[in-house]
Protein backbone atom coordinates (compact mmCIF):
# COMPACT_ATOMS: atom_id res chain seq x y z
CA UNK A 1 0.00 0.00 0.00
CA UNK A 2 1.26 3.59 -0.99
CA UNK A 3 1.62 6.05 1.88
CA UNK A 4 -0.01 9.02 1.54
CA UNK A 5 3.34 11.11 2.02
CA UNK A 6 4.64 8.53 -1.32
CA UNK A 7 1.35 8.81 -3.15
CA UNK A 8 2.06 9.81 -6.76
CA UNK A 9 0.83 13.83 -7.31
CA UNK A 10 -2.59 14.30 -8.76
CA UNK A 11 -3.07 15.28 -12.34
CA UNK A 12 -2.85 19.18 -12.04
CA UNK A 13 -4.46 20.07 -15.52
CA UNK A 14 -7.99 18.35 -13.83
CA UNK A 15 -7.27 20.14 -10.49
CA UNK A 16 -9.33 23.05 -10.04
CA UNK A 17 -8.64 22.74 -5.75
CA UNK A 18 -4.88 22.69 -6.46
CA UNK A 19 -4.72 25.63 -8.80
CA UNK A 20 -6.63 27.47 -6.68
CA UNK A 21 -3.93 26.49 -3.69
CA UNK A 22 -0.76 27.00 -5.37
CA UNK A 23 -2.08 30.53 -6.86
CA UNK A 24 -2.70 31.65 -2.78
CA UNK A 25 0.65 30.00 -2.10
CA UNK A 26 2.28 31.90 -4.72
CA UNK A 27 0.63 35.31 -3.52
CA UNK A 28 1.75 34.84 0.06
CA UNK A 29 5.45 34.16 -1.05
CA UNK A 30 5.00 37.89 -2.78
CA UNK A 31 3.48 39.54 0.14
CA UNK A 32 6.44 38.16 2.21
CA UNK A 33 4.81 34.68 3.36
CA UNK A 34 7.33 32.42 5.05
CA UNK A 35 7.80 28.41 5.12
CA UNK A 36 4.88 28.32 2.91
CA UNK A 37 3.36 24.32 3.13
CA UNK A 38 0.34 22.95 0.34
CA UNK A 39 -1.02 20.19 1.88
CA UNK A 40 -2.78 17.21 0.34
CA UNK A 41 -5.31 15.89 2.10
CA UNK A 42 -7.61 14.73 -0.28
CA UNK A 43 -6.93 10.87 1.08
CA UNK A 44 -7.68 11.80 4.47
CA UNK A 45 -11.15 13.40 4.52
CA UNK A 46 -13.45 14.56 2.73
CA UNK A 47 -14.21 17.73 4.16
CA UNK A 48 -11.09 20.28 2.25
CA UNK A 49 -8.58 19.58 -0.44
CA UNK A 50 -6.10 21.50 0.06
CA UNK A 51 -4.37 23.25 3.17
CA UNK A 52 -2.24 26.56 2.11
CA UNK A 53 0.15 27.39 4.93
CA UNK A 54 2.22 30.00 5.50
CA UNK A 55 3.50 32.26 8.67
CA UNK A 56 3.72 35.76 8.81
CA UNK A 57 6.06 38.16 11.10
CA UNK A 58 3.26 40.55 11.94
CA UNK A 59 -0.58 41.30 12.43
CA UNK A 60 -0.27 43.91 9.60
CA UNK A 61 1.61 41.63 7.45
CA UNK A 62 -0.72 38.82 7.43
CA UNK A 63 -3.96 41.15 6.83
CA UNK A 64 -1.81 41.95 3.68
CA UNK A 65 -1.47 38.35 2.64
CA UNK A 66 -5.22 37.69 3.53
CA UNK A 67 -6.41 40.73 1.56
CA UNK A 68 -3.99 39.95 -1.91
CA UNK A 69 -5.18 36.19 -1.56
CA UNK A 70 -8.72 36.96 -1.73
CA UNK A 71 -8.46 40.01 -3.89
CA UNK A 72 -6.22 37.11 -6.58
CA UNK A 73 -8.80 34.42 -6.09
CA UNK A 74 -11.71 36.28 -6.51
CA UNK A 75 -10.29 38.14 -9.82
CA UNK A 76 -7.86 35.02 -11.25
CA UNK A 77 -11.23 32.13 -10.22
CA UNK A 78 -14.08 34.28 -9.32
CA UNK A 79 -13.94 32.33 -6.18
CA UNK A 80 -15.09 34.33 -3.28
CA UNK A 81 -14.16 32.91 0.32
CA UNK A 82 -17.48 30.74 2.13
CA UNK A 83 -16.11 32.35 5.32
CA UNK A 84 -12.96 33.57 7.31
CA UNK A 85 -11.57 33.66 11.06
CA UNK A 86 -9.07 35.65 13.47
CA UNK A 87 -8.63 38.90 10.93
CA UNK A 88 -9.20 41.42 14.22
CA UNK A 89 -6.97 39.23 16.49
CA UNK A 90 -4.48 38.66 13.72
CA UNK A 91 -2.16 36.11 14.62
CA UNK A 92 -4.38 33.31 13.00
CA UNK A 93 -6.15 34.18 9.78
CA UNK A 94 -8.34 31.02 7.91
CA UNK A 95 -9.57 32.15 4.71
CA UNK A 96 -12.36 29.03 3.41
CA UNK A 97 -13.01 28.75 0.16
CA UNK A 98 -14.93 24.95 0.56
CA UNK A 99 -12.24 22.55 -1.02
CA UNK A 100 -8.89 25.09 -0.25
CA UNK A 101 -8.62 26.36 3.65
CA UNK A 102 -5.97 28.84 4.26
CA UNK A 103 -3.97 29.17 6.81
CA UNK A 104 -2.12 32.97 7.77
CA UNK A 105 0.09 32.38 10.75
CA UNK A 106 2.33 34.37 12.95
CA UNK A 107 5.68 32.06 13.80
CA UNK A 108 4.43 31.84 17.86
CA UNK A 109 0.63 30.13 16.28
CA UNK A 110 1.90 28.09 13.57
CA UNK A 111 4.41 26.51 16.49
CA UNK A 112 1.78 26.09 18.83
CA UNK A 113 -1.04 24.66 16.79
CA UNK A 114 1.22 22.49 14.71
CA UNK A 115 -1.41 22.13 11.71
CA UNK A 116 2.07 20.23 10.02
CA UNK A 117 2.45 17.88 12.59
CA UNK A 118 -1.81 17.34 13.12
CA UNK A 119 -2.03 16.57 9.22
CA UNK A 120 1.02 14.97 9.61
CA UNK A 121 0.02 12.04 7.23
CA UNK A 122 -1.16 14.38 4.12
CA UNK A 123 1.30 14.68 1.04
CA UNK A 124 3.15 17.98 0.79
CA UNK A 125 2.84 19.25 -2.59
CA UNK A 126 5.42 20.73 -4.39
CA UNK A 127 5.42 24.08 -4.88
CA UNK A 128 7.12 25.85 -8.59
CA UNK A 129 10.47 26.57 -8.58
CA UNK A 130 8.89 30.28 -9.34
CA UNK A 131 7.48 30.24 -5.65
CA UNK A 132 10.47 31.92 -3.67
CA UNK A 133 10.76 29.60 -0.55
CA UNK A 134 11.89 32.02 2.67
CA UNK A 135 12.34 30.54 5.95
CA UNK A 136 12.10 32.48 9.37
CA UNK A 137 15.51 31.73 10.19
CA UNK A 138 17.14 33.34 6.86
CA UNK A 139 15.75 36.27 7.57
CA UNK A 140 16.86 39.49 9.34
CA UNK A 141 16.11 40.85 12.74
CA UNK A 142 14.24 43.53 10.97
CA UNK A 143 12.31 41.11 8.63
CA UNK A 144 11.52 38.86 11.11
CA UNK A 145 9.43 41.21 12.92
CA UNK A 146 11.88 43.25 15.34
CA UNK A 147 10.15 45.67 17.66
CA UNK A 148 10.28 49.31 16.47
CA UNK A 149 9.12 51.99 19.02
CA UNK A 150 5.94 53.15 18.38
CA UNK A 151 4.98 55.97 16.44
CA UNK A 152 3.04 58.79 17.66
CA UNK A 153 -0.68 59.13 16.65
Amino acid sequence: MTSPENSPPPDSANDQGLTRAITAARVAAETRGNDLVVLDLRKLTPVFDYFVIATGTSRRQIHAMADEIELVLKQQFGDLARGSEGYEEGRWIVLDYGDVVVHLLDAEARDFWDLEGLWSDARRVALPDSIPQREIAQMTAGEAGEQLPASPE
